[in-house]
């Protein structure tokens, strides 16, 4: 099942990738809540946690990274991301607030009409973004 079935749904898109060939690689669960939400957990990234919601023309996928309050220098940092976009292929960075308290957050964007397949490829590259992001990104700029 590589064709998009006339644009996804959050239940499209969960019941694609509950397939049991990609139970290796990712599992699949439904968050009830105005908007549905899928989480993925990518076993292939130390279970990663990413978050896929479907709205309009767009699937967009995302996961937290680290607290903005635990960043040195927030400001050029901030600076620094802006500047350093370009450089992180298919993902782009966001602040986003979870009970309270702001996060880094790493986004991606497609259209429902996107092929299966390129819906995993977003995913791995994102997982693999935010794996490299705090490794290497946050590390190197508090160095």
């Amino acid at each position: 099942m590589d064709e998009a079935p006339r644009g996804w749904t959050t239940g499209t898109l969960a019941d694609a990738l509950s397939d049991a060939t990609l139970a290796d690689e990712l599992s699949v669960e439904r968050i009830e809540q105005a908007e549905p939400v899928l989480k993925l957990t990518m076993h292939d990234f130390g279970d990663l946690a990413v978050f896929a919601s479907v709205g309009g023309d767009q699937i967009v996928v995302s996961t937290l990274l680290w607290p903005v309050d635990e960043q040195e220098d927030q400001t050029a940092f901030n600076r620094f991301l802006l500047k350093t976009q370009k450089l992180v292929p298919l993902s782009n960075f966001a602040i986003a607030e979870v009970d309270g308290r702001e996060y880094y957050e790493l986004i991606g964007e497609l259209s429902v009409e996107s092929r299966l397949s390129t819906i995993l490829i977003e995913l791995r590259v994102l997982a693999q973004n935010a794996i490299d992001a705090a490794s290497d990104l946050r590390t190197e700029f508090a160095a």
